[in-house]
């Protein structure tokens, strides 16, 4: 594995780790709160975090300007995570962080099938061979068998 093969892989996992912890907190914030203002709240950080990073990193705010002006379609990304973090701040406190995350990463790993599959957003096709199925099974099993308390 190259250099930078293994840190994408050490970003995933910690992104992973931090996933599970980020339903938590927002889960709970939603308990709190209500679940749309956690998620206006959560999403203004994320924002404000985001706004930072590239002030500290670019010195600059020109990347946003330059994603104002691609396709409105490559906005989704957007959209999609209000999405999770509204599903976050609803679905964990009523069937907890394990059923969540495991409903979350089986939804997401089908979905990345298809997309490998077929080739969408420009992506190179990948094969869908017996492990990959198999994996997507196992898992989906187990997120169903964490619905259960």
């Amino acid at each position: 594995m190259s250099g930078g093969n293994a840190v994408a892989v050490v970003i995933s996992l910690a992104a992973g780790l931090g996933g599970s912890v980020q339903a938590a907190i927002v889960g709970k914030l939603g308990d709190r709160i209500g679940s749309i203002e956690a998620l206006g709240f959560s999403m203004l950080l994320a924002g404000l975090t985001g706004t930072a990073l590239l002030l500290v990193a670019r010195q600059s705010l020109g990347g946003v300007a330059t994603g104002f002006r691609q396709p409105v379609w490559l906005w989704a990304g957007g959209v999609l995570s209000a999405v999770i973090v509204l599903s976050l701040t609803i679905a964990t406190p009523r069937i907890g962080v394990t059923a969540v995350i495991g409903l979350l990463i089986g939804g997401q790993l089908a979905m990345a099938a298809v997309i490998d599959r077929l080739g969408l957003f420009g992506f190179d096709r990948v094969a869908l061979h017996w492990p990959r199925v198999l994996g997507i099974v196992l898992l989906a099993t187990g997120a169903a068998l964490s619905l259960r308390k």
